[in-house]
C-alpha cells in the first residue's frame, strides 16, 4: 500500500460524507439478506400481477429500510406507489425515509398525482385495505404545490375507500387550512372531538396559531385554557404563539402578565415575538425587569434583543448588549456574534464585521457554518471577492488559526484541498511523514465543511463581479466534492451567463439542471424568458412558459397544445385567453409571464401584439404595471400612434402612477413634432435619439 493512502485515511474518518460513500459501496454480509429480499421484491413488482397476495410471504422479511430501498430503487414510479401503499398498513414498516421519498416522487415526477390516484382505484379494486397515513402524503403533497382545495377534496375522498382519517391525517389537512381558513379549521378540530380522536399538542397548537393569526387572540388563550385541562402540556411554540398574538395586537402589557404565568409553568422566556412586533423597547424593558427581580436572562435572551437592535440598524446598542452579556456569568455564544457579522454585513460595515470574526476565534468561540456564510456574502456584496475566497478555502481548511496563517502565506501557498493534498504528498514523498501526519490531524480536529449556502454565496459574487468563469469553476468544483447544486444555484449561473451573452451556456445549463433532477423554480423560467424577450425571441419565451406549465399537475397536454397553435399561427389573443382561462381555472394566475411577453413585443418591434396583450389584460381587470405602460407608450410614440399613447399616459394618471419625466418629455416631443420648424426638430431628434439609446439599453 502506498505511503500516501495510509496518511491520508485519518481524514476519511473525520468526513461524513465518505462515510455516506462506504454506506453506498458493496454491502457487508450481514446485509446480503437485505439485498435478496429487494430482488425478490422487484422481481414481483415487474412480473405478478396483482402484487399484494405474492408480497404476503415476504413480510416477516421486511423492514423500513428496505421498504424505502425498494421505493428508491424501482423503475416504475406506480408500481413503487403501489408497493409503498401495501406496506403501509404494517405499522412496524413506517418510516419518515420512505414517506418523504414518495412525496418527492410526487412533486417532482411528471403527472405523479394522476398516476397516485389511478394505483389508488387498482388497489381498491383488489380488496387492500388503504390506511390514512397514505392519504397524508397526497395532502401535504398537493399543500406544497399550492393547491389547498386538490387538498381539502383529497381529504373529503378518503370516505371513498373507506379509509377514515386518524389524528396524522387531522393534522396534515389543517394545516392546509389555518391558510386563511380558520372557520374551517374550528371546524373539523370540533369534528375530531365527535369522532372520539383526542387532539394533541399539535393539533392544539396549530389552532391555537391560527386563531391569533386571524387576530382571534383572547379565543386563542381560552384554547389554550382547555388544552392545559385536557391533560396536554403546552409547549414553547404554543406559547410563544400566543405572546406574538397579543402583540401583533398591541396589547404588549397582556403579553407581559401572560408572559409571567407563563414562567410558573416552567416556561423559558423567549423574545423572538416582541422583536417580530418591532416592539424592542418592550423586550430591552422586560430584560431590565427581569434583572432588578433577580431572573437572571440567558444568552438566548440577549441574542433576541440582538438581533432586533441589528434589524432596525441600532448597531452600537448590538454591540454594547453584547458586552452586558458577560457581566450576568454568561457568554456571548457562536449566535450571538453571527447576528452581529449579519448585522454589520447588512449595513455596508464588512470591516467591522471581519473584527467581530477575528475577535470571536480569539475568545475560543469557533466560527459556525452560518458565521463563515454572512462575512462570505458580506465580502462578496462589497466587491470583495478575493478575501471572501480567501475565506471560504479557510472554512474548508479548518478553525486553526495559526495553521491557516502557515498555509495561506509563503513560496508553496495553499488556498484549497487540492493544492493542501499535493503539499502533504511532496513532505511524505521527502521523509517528512511525521510533519504531514500533524498537519493532517491538526486539519481534521475541526472546521466547518461549505455548505450549499456557502457556494451559491461565492457563485453570486463572482457572477455580479461579471466573472463568469470563476463561478463556473466554483459551481463545477462543488460537484466534485459531492455537494449537489440547487434551485438558486442553477438559476444564479444562469442569469450569470446572460448578462455575460452567453446564451448558448445558459441554456445548457438550463438542460442540464432537469437531467440532474432539480425542478427550475419560477424565477429561472422569468430569468430565461426576459432575456429572451430582450434578445426579441418572444416565441422562445413563449414556449419556455408552456414547458413549465406543462411540469406542474392539472394542466392537460392537449390545452398546452392548443395554446401553442394559437401563438404559432400569430393568433396572440386566442393564445393569452386561453392561457388566462387556465390561470382562472385553477386559481394560479401569475402577472409576471405576461408583462415580460408585453415588453418583449415592444422590444421586438411588435407593439400591436403588446397592445393586444394589455387589452386583455385590461378587461380581465388585471392591473398593467408601470414598466410595461411605459414601454408601450414610447414604443406607441415610435410608430406615431399618438392617439393611443396618450390613452395610455391617461391610464398611467388614472392607476396613480407616477411616471418618470424623461417619459412626459418623451410623449410631448412627438406630440408636437408636427407643429415645430425643421431646426427646431432637428434639436429635439437628437435629445430624443439620446434618450432611445438609453431606454433601449438592458436595464
Amino acid at each position: 500500500m502506498k505511503l500516501q493512502s495510509l496518511i491520508f485515511r485519518p481524514i476519511t474518518h473525520f468526513s461524513s460524507k465518505t462515510s455516506k460513500l462506504h454506506s453506498l459501496g458493496t454491502p457487508p454480509s450481514s446485509s446480503l439478506k437485505d439485498f435478496s429480499v429487494s430482488d425478490e421484491i422487484h422481481s414481483i413488482l415487474n412480473s405478478v400481477n396483482p402484487v399484494e397476495p405474492a408480497l404476503e410471504p415476504l413480510l416477516p422479511f421486511l423492514s423500513p429500510d428496505i421498504v424505502t430501498s425498494v421505493i428508491r430503487n424501482q423503475p416504475n414510479p406506480q408500481m413503487g406507489f403501489r408497493f409503498f401503499i401495501w406496506a403501509m398498513q404494517r405499522k412496524r414498516l413506517h418510516s419518515y425515509a420512505s414517506e418523504k421519498l414518495v412525496l418527492d416522487m410526487l412533486l417532482r415526477k411528471d403527472n405523479a398525482f394522476d398516476m397516485f390516484w389511478q394505483t389508488l382505484e387498482e388497489v381498491k379494486e383488489c380488496g387492500v385495505v388503504i390506511v390514512p397515513n397514505v392519504f397524508k402524503i397526497l395532502i401535504s403533497g398537493y399543500s406544497k404545490m399550492g393547491f389547498e382545495e386538490k387538498a381539502v377534496e383529497c381529504f373529503e375522498k378518503m370516505k371513498d375507500f373507506d379509509c377514515k382519517p386518524d389524528l396524522f391525517s387531522f393534522n396534515a389537512i389543517l394545516y392546509v387550512l389555518v391558510q386563511g381558513k380558520t372557520e374551517d379549521a374550528l371546524k373539523l378540530f370540533d369534528e375530531m372531538s365527535l369522532r372520539g380522536i383526542e387532539p394533541n399538542r399539535c393539533i392544539y397548537t396549530i389552532i391555537i396559531s391560527a386563531l391569533c393569526g386571524a387576530e382571534r387572540a383572547d379565543d386563542a388563550c381560552r384554547l389554550l385554557v382547555k388544552m392545559k385541562e385536557s391533560g396536554c402540556s403546552p409547549d414553547f411554540v404554543a406559547y410563544n404563539a400566543l405572546l406574538h398574538g397579543f402583540c401583533e395586537l398591541g396589547r404588549v402589557d397582556e403579553a407581559i402578565a401572560l408572559l409571567q404565568s407563563f414562567q410558573k409553568d416552567g416556561f423559558a422566556l423567549e423574545l423572538r415575538w416582541f422583536i417580530k412586533a418591532g416592539k424592542v423597547d418592550d423586550a430591552m424593558k422586560l430584560l431590565n425587569e427581569m434583572n432588578e427581580r433577580g431572573l437572571v436572562p440567558d444568552t438566548y435572551c440577549y441574542n433576541a434583543v440582538i438581533k432586533g437592535f441589528c434589524g432596525i440598524g441600532l448597531l452600537d446598542q448590538a454591540r454594547s448588549l453584547k458586552l452586558e452579556i458577560s457581566k450576568h456569568d454568561c457568554f456571548p455564544n457562536t449566535c450571538t456574534y453571527t447576528i452581529l457579522i449579519s448585522g454589520m454585513c447588512r449595513n455596508g460595515l464588512v470591516g467591522e464585521a471581519q473584527q467581530i470574526f477575528d475577535e470571536m476565534e480569539k475568545l475560543g468561540c469557533y466560527p459556525s457554518v452560518h458565521t463563515f456564510n454572512a462575512l462570505i456574502h458580506g465580502l462578496s456584496m462589497a466587491g470583495q471577492l478575493d478575501k471572501a475566497h480567501l475565506l471560504f478555502y479557510k472554512m474548508e481548511i479548518g478553525r486553526n488559526p495559526s495553521l491557516f496563517l502557515r498555509l495561506s502565506h509563503g513560496p508553496s501557498r495553499v488556498l484549497d484541498n487540492s493544492s493542501l493534498r499535493t503539499m502533504l504528498e511532496q513532505l511524505s514523498e521527502s521523509g517528512k511523514i511525521l510533519k504531514a501526519y500533524r498537519i493532517l490531524m491538526q486539519l481534521a480536529d475541526g472546521g466547518n465543511v461549505p455548505d450549499i449556502f456557502t457556494y451559491n454565496i461565492l457563485i453570486h459574487g463572482f457572477c455580479k463581479e461579471s466573472n463568469i468563469n470563476g463561478a463556473f469553476k466554483l459551481f463545477k468544483e462543488m460537484q466534485l466534492k459531492g455537494i449537489s447544486p440547487d434551485s438558486v444555484t442553477y438559476g444564479t449561473l444562469i442569469n450569470g451567463f446572460q448578462r455575460a451573452g452567453r446564451e448558448e451556456d445558459a441554456f445548457r445549463i438550463f438542460d442540464q439542471m432537469e437531467k440532474n433532477g432539480c425542478k427550475p423554480s419560477l424565477a429561472v423560467y422569468k430569468s430565461l424568458m426576459t432575456w429572451s424577450c430582450r434578445r426579441r425571441k418572444v416565441s422562445l419565451a413563449f414556449n419556455l412558459w408552456l414547458k413549465h406549465l406543462s411540469s406542474l399537475p392539472g394542466r392537460e397536454d392537449a390545452v398546452i397544445k392548443e395554446i401553442e397553435k394559437h401563438f404559432v399561427e400569430g393568433e396572440v389573443e386566442k393564445a393569452i385567453l386561453h392561457l388566462l382561462d387556465l390561470d382562472f381555472k385553477l386559481n394560479n394566475f401569475i402577472l409576471a409571464p405576461y408583462t415580460i411577453w408585453l415588453i418583449g413585443f415592444c422590444q421586438a418591434r411588435k407593439v400591436q401584439e403588446a397592445l393586444k396583450i394589455f387589452f386583455i389584460l385590461d378587461e380581465r381587470k388585471i392591473t398593467v404595471p408601470p414598466p410595461s405602460c411605459v414601454k408601450l407608450i414610447v414604443g406607441l410614440c415610435q410608430e406615431g400612434n399618438l392617439d393611443q399613447a396618450v390613452d395610455l399616459f391617461l391610464y398611467t394618471l388614472e392607476k396613480g402612477y407616477k411616471l418618470m419625466p424623461r417619459v412626459c418629455n418623451y410623449l410631448l416631443r412627438y406630440d408636437l413634432d408636427a407643429y415645430l420648424y425643421g431646426f427646431t426638430k432637428s434639436l429635439l431628434h437628437r435629445h430624443r435619439d439620446t434618450w432611445e439609446m438609453k431606454s433601449l439599453a438592458p436595464g
